[in-house]
């Protein structure tokens, strides 16, 4: 039996069923889980009555990557919940659409310190779904819940 690491399994999340249904893609994912990018593409399977892209598909798009990425970076000992999510639409998605999750080093280690001394907090993440000219057909903002595992009572 074979084990896959934690950027196959990511990379097999294309055929998750809602996200295959929707025809959202994994485009690229670092080695290091410190960039996803994800596209998706304009479907008749996809569109909503007006012929745009539907939002709900545009949220799920959005839904767990930051969380996924969080929990390979911080490693076992720390739980990570994707909390909340709020999305504000732009203007209307046509064509091809993509979403890039994007985490720095400081944002890591500031966030790592922060669960370190509190032994949990809330993070704010913000995310933005693009058209192919670059402008943004949504912005949203993301809650993850960050905590040590060593503090959870059971």
């Amino acid at each position: 039996m074979f084990k896959l690491s934690g950027t196959q399994k990511l990379k097999l999340i294309s055929f998750y069923p809602p996200y295959l249904g929707a025809g959202i893609r994994l485009k690229s994912i670092s080695d290091d889980f410190m960039r996803v990018e994800l596209q998706m593409k304009l479907r008749w399977w996809n569109k909503n009555y007006v012929g745009t892209h539907f939002g709900g598909s545009l949220s799920s798009m959005a839904d767990p990557f930051y969380m996924l990425m969080l929990i390979q970076i911080l490693g076992k000992g720390y739980i990570v919940w994707d909390k909340a999510s709020t999305i504000r639409f732009k203007k209307p998605g046509r064509g091809t659409v993509k979403c890039v999750f994007e985490l720095t080093p400081e944002q890591v280690a500031q966030m790592k310190a922060e669960v370190d001394e509190l032994g949990k907090k809330d993070f704010l993440l913000p995310l933005f779904i693009t058209d192919e000219e670059g402008d943004v057909v949504c912005e949203l903002e993301k809650v993850l819940y960050v905590r040590k595992k060593d503090t959870v009572r059971i």
